[in-house]
């Protein structure tokens, strides 16, 4: 796990990201809470959340635990990967659409999409989130992903 200073500062980022794009709060409570109970409980979300950053090939920097458990991986293995390895090479092209999409909006609410788990796996994704996230100083922070439903195949 990642040490606790980029988890306080990143989960502000993911939650304040979300309230500028969606108009509501992430959690519950907003960010009204202390830093770390803010980490505890987007680690601990009943939803799967998940982010990737900047690079020319973004690569996974978070996922919350019901985000490992969909995945099959440990936080070192998800955070190392490449996030268009989360979909099969035919889905690519797709998640490159959506991608796209999400950059010029800001956000979307409709995504709809097979990925794979670390195991083979294949699981249905049903009207997640996705938006940009935006640092301190409004710059491009990079990409996140909210899946409250999802089914196996």
């Amino acid at each position: 796990m990642p040490d606790l200073v980029f988890l306080q500062r990143h989960t502000h980022i993911l939650c304040a990201s979300y309230q500028h794009w969606i108009g509501q709060p992430l959690l519950q409570n907003g960010l009204q809470e202390i830093a770390s109970d803010v980490v505890q409980q987007l680690m601990q979300a009943p939803f799967a959340l998940v982010s990737h950053g900047t690079e020319a090939d973004p690569i996974f920097n978070y996922a919350n635990l019901l985000a490992l458990q969909l995945f099959g991986m440990t936080w070192e293995e998800f955070t190392g990967l490449p996030s268009r390895y989360s979909a099969e090479p035919l889905a690519r092209a797709e998640r490159a659409s959506l991608l796209e999409r999400v950059e010029r909006f800001g956000f979307i609410d409709d995504y709809c999409g097979v990925r794979i788990a670390k195991g083979g796996q294949r699981f249905k994704i049903n009207q997640a989130t996705v938006w940009n996230l935006l640092d301190e100083n409004g710059q491009h922070y990079g990409q996140a992903a909210l899946i409250r439903d999802w089914q196996a195949l």
